[in-house]
């Protein structure tokens, strides 16, 4: 009996990094967190609508996990910037977009009206394991059909997002651009270009692109 149980001990023991290294696909990471989100959100749309920074907290809750908000950051800031940036004003730029990122898709998800979103089988074998594409398609009430991509990199061993494009717009790039254009109006300070990020943010939303890449997404 205790022999028996010395090699079910061992069995266990021996298939027990299968499952700690069993972490989700690019793929099934993406299609696990709309499938959440969009749960979430049917379950919960009358009272989101009602106390939209709720819905804001939700997909923090949701999604933030997902997102390489350093990397993004940075990559949105540019080295031009982000390298004469401290700690402490990068650590503040990444909460003010994450929370400026929660809005922006949270108000275009509050006028989801329950259009078909798929997310697409991976197109064969990947050439870099350290970073992929997942694309979706949303599918309006009209059933015109809009294409999104989602840039997902590998971060201490887990896949996060690093950027999206949504009906050819490069929102990663709508954003640096928009950066860019802040500091230059803000006579390069870094500080006040970080603290009206929203605001920079909410600006982007009232362009051609900006209401574009809301209203599909």
């Amino acid at each position: 009996m205790v022999n028996a149980l010395r090699r079910g001990l061992l069995v266990l023991l021996a298939v027990f990094p299968l499952f700690v290294l069993a972490a989700p696909s690019a793929q099934e990471l993406v299609q696990q967190t709309t499938d959440e989100l969009l749960n979430d959100l049917k379950a919960n749309k009358e009272q989101y609508r009602s106390n939209p920074s709720e819905f804001y907290d939700s997909l923090n809750r949701i999604i933030g996990p997902v997102v390489d908000a350093d990397g993004i950051s940075r990559s949105i800031m540019t080295v031009k910037y982000s390298r004469g940036a401290t700690p402490e004003q990068m650590k503040r730029f990444q909460e003010n977009f994450k929370r400026s990122l929660m809005q922006f898709y949270g108000n275009a998800l509050l006028e989801y009206n329950n259009q078909d979103i798929r997310v697409l089988p991976a197109s064969g074998k990947q050439s870099d394991p350290e970073r992929t594409s997942v694309n979706m398609e949303v599918r309006d009430s009209k059933g015109t059909v809009y294409p999104v991509s989602y840039t997902m990199t590998k971060v201490k061993g887990e896949w996060m997002l690093r950027n999206v494009t949504i009906n050819g717009i490069n929102i990663g790039k709508l954003f640096r651009d928009q950066f860019a254009d802040a500091m230059q109006k803000n006579d390069n300070d870094l500080d006040k270009t970080i603290n009206g990020w929203a605001q920079v943010v909410a600006n982007a939303k009232s362009t051609d692109a900006g209401q574009q890449a809301a209203g599909h997404e």
